[in-house]
């Protein structure tokens, strides 16, 4: 999946320049739905205990990832410009994050704005494409090739854009925050990455993924407006 960026220097040291991507079944296609009124995303896969529960806006999430195992699940919109609050707790272990997430097409592309995290992505190389900040925090932007990976439309080469808080602003226990998706998209535009015709909905969402001996587990409960 999937499924991240900064500007002073300083606020970076601790992010390396090359990260690494999650592993395959980040990419994979997540069946989607609407409960009350709000777009809801939920997908697991392999061995492991996840559980989640939405109403509307918010949604709770718990899991005890085994190797192979991993989930996604979260609350959104219609995907586009938009100025999206999130708070409540996030309580990670292990690889995954907390980040906005959605896909274009034409080009195809996954997409991810990531606010929290405690081991952030093994697998296959980032590579970074810039700093910046947005309400006030700072971000790194990396981009990774994806050959022959699940998507939104199948088996498919495609990019990925990540957008990482920085380390010293990641958010974990007690969170909340603002993204506005407009400050990102132009960014990445600015560098040449453009987004393709919008997937219809984005999501915050919880993400977490087994990768070698590094399991997940944790809590989460978010509400976004």
């Amino acid at each position: 999946m999937v499924s991240f960026t900064a500007i002073l220097a300083a606020a970076l040291a601790l992010v390396p320049s090359a990260l690494t991507a999650p592993s395959d079944y980040d990419s994979a296609h997540k069946s989607l739905d609407t409960r009350q009124n709000a777009p809801w995303q939920y997908w697991t896969e392999g061995s492991g205990q996840f559980s989640c529960q939405q109403q509307g806006a918010k949604y709770s999430c718990s899991w005890n990832g085994k190797a192979g195992g991993g989930l996604v699940a979260g609350s959104g919109w219609r995907a586009g410009a938009k100025t999206v609050k999130y708070q409540g707790t996030y309580d990670a272990k292990g690889p995954g994050y907390l980040s906005l997430y959605g896909w274009t097409r034409n080009p195809l592309i996954e997409y991810y704005i990531i606010e929290g995290w405690d081991v952030l992505a093994p697998g296959e190389p980032w590579t970074l494409r810039g700093n910046y900040t947005s309400e006030g925090s700072s971000y790194a932007f990396y981009t990774a090739q994806r050959v022959n990976k699940p998507s939104i439309e199948g088996t498919r080469t495609f990019t990925q854009y990540f957008s990482v808080r920085s380390e010293a602003e990641k958010k974990l226990g007690a969170v909340s925050g603002t993204i506005n998706t407009a400050d990102h998209f132009n960014f990445w535009s600015s560098k040449g990455y453009r987004l393709g015709n919008f997937e219809q909905n984005m999501f915050m969402v919880t993400e977490a993924f087994a990768n070698g001996t590094k399991l997940p587990s944790g809590t989460s409960t978010i509400t976004v407006s």
